[in-house]
């Protein structure tokens, strides 16, 4: 992939550049995430138990991790310059298949192997392409291609795992076994993916642009965020019926807890967590990048899927034009409601402590409100459940509104303050674009 040749039509990659954003093209390849998302839930959706979440969290890691790669080459390279669009088109392409065939992935053995050997299939080439980016992006750099090359055998070995999880369990006799044998591969899988990032450590790692590192992170947690949204309106049944007094309240304490869960992460943690990843250099940049984002965005996000899970099965009891809003939940939706917004914050509190070195007592407090909320909740009408924990939400963000009036009017400013001066340089640089006294490089 040099000058020659069809990538010399293309042009060149480029580098990512310390002051760098999240480009469009990044943002196309996030939507397939959302495809990916929506899968996930909807599957579990339509069979909640406990082993259907277990495989739920399972394909959610392993496509996490292969996100989480996908932001070390995007902490690199361009995905929008030269030739990478082309390579990352094919990784999308491969995503999509791979969310497609996953409701076949851990079916009761019986629709055969052709479902599950695509999922590996998809897997192996969303690997090769991330590992050809960034042996590209690394050429020249001996430390960094060293750490590339420690992650080969683990490419090597999850893949041979997820290809033994596809066709071993259909031959074993004992249909009970050949589904755990299944599982443990995955459980596997995950284990090796995460465990080989934090063995690998953080010699020959480089975050760039720590700007683009967190908008990366942050807008896949919105992506996530709003498919909760599109899964409740979906699976609860608001969408395509007609408005009923019931679903009106259901659809309103929906978007408010939502809403309520991003101003949490968005209004004060992030955009302060996002200095501090600017502050950091070197190793504890790489370290703080990785542990705070790559590994703990994930159980957030696992949060998001786990409340959507229950605020739809919640949404779809109050529609019912059979029960009303009277009705009591039906089956593990209060649990899965609560302890997925316990689990979104909890794991905040985590990204918190890591980035600012803080714990704040209000989470604690949600938390604990959460729990109690738990236990009543399941004695309440549907709609009294999903309005308690929206109260729950809604009173956490107006708390720390005004027990941190200063602190936020403070970060507020600093990060309006840098917001005007980089609008004001980009405006001036158009300015004298325009006049022709500075053009761009050839």
């Amino acid at each position: 992939m040099g000058r020659d040749g069809w990538g010399k039509g293309l042009g060149p990659a480029m580098p990512v550049a310390p002051a760098a954003r999240v480009d469009k093209f990044e943002v196309f390849f996030d939507l397939v995430f959302v495809v990916s998302f929506f899968i996930i839930t909807r599957a579990t959706a339509a069979n909640v138990t406990p082993r259907e979440l277990l495989h739920a969290m399972l394909v959610l890691a392993v496509l996490w991790w292969c996100w989480v790669v996908h932001s070390a080459v995007a902490s690199r390279l361009r995905l929008g310059e030269g030739f990478v669009p082309v390579l990352m088109v094919i990784g999308m392409v491969a995503l999509f298949t791979f969310a497609l065939a996953l409701p076949q992935t851990f079916g009761t053995l019986r629709e055969g192997t052709a479902g599950p050997i695509l999922v590996t299939v998809s897997y192996m080439v969303i690997r090769a392409v991330h590992i050809a980016l960034y042996a590209y992006a690394t050429r020249g750099n001996p430390p960094a291609r060293r750490t590339l090359w420690k992650f080969v055998p683990e490419v090597l070995i999850t893949t041979c795992l997820l290809l033994v999880a596809a066709v071993l369990p259909p031959e074993i006799g004992d249909r009970d076994l050949g589904l755990w044998v299944r599982d443990g591969l995955w459980i596997a899988v995950v284990v090796i993916q995460y465990a080989s990032g934090l063995l690998a450590g953080t010699d020959g790692w480089q975050i760039t642009s720590a700007e683009h590192w967190t908008e990366r992170y942050d807008l896949i947690l919105i992506i996530a965020l709003g498919e909760s949204v599109i899964s409740v309106g979906v699976g609860g049944n608001l969408i395509g019926k007609p408005v009923t007094w019931p679903a009106i309240p259901a659809a309103i304490f929906g978007i408010l807890f939502t809403a309520a869960l991003w101003w949490a992460h968005f209004d004060m943690i992030g955009p302060a967590a996002r200095i501090a990843l600017h502050a950091a250099e070197g190793r504890p940049r790489v370290a703080m990048a990785r542990d705070a984002y790559a590994y703990l965005y994930l159980p957030m996000i696992a949060g998001v899927i786990l409340f959507a899970l229950g605020a739809e099965e919640l949404v779809r009891t109050i529609t019912d034009p059979a029960g009303g809003v009277t009705e009591r939940p039906h089956g593990p939706a209060v649990l899965l409601l609560f302890a997925g917004v316990m689990l979104y914050l909890a794991a905040d509190m985590g990204f918190q402590l890591r980035t600012l070195r803080t714990v704040s007592w209000t989470r604690v407090a949600a938390l604990a409100a959460l729990a109690a909320g738990l236990s009543v909740g399941g004695h309440l009408p549907a709609l009294g459940a999903l309005g308690l924990l929206t109260a729950i939400c809604i009173a956490l963000v107006a708390i720390e509104l005004v027990m941190m009036a200063d602190s936020r009017a403070a970060l507020r400013r600093a990060v309006y303050e840098e917001k005007a001066s980089h609008e004001a340089s980009e405006a001036a640089f158009r300015a004298r674009w325009h006049d022709g006294s500075e053009q761009p490089a050839e």
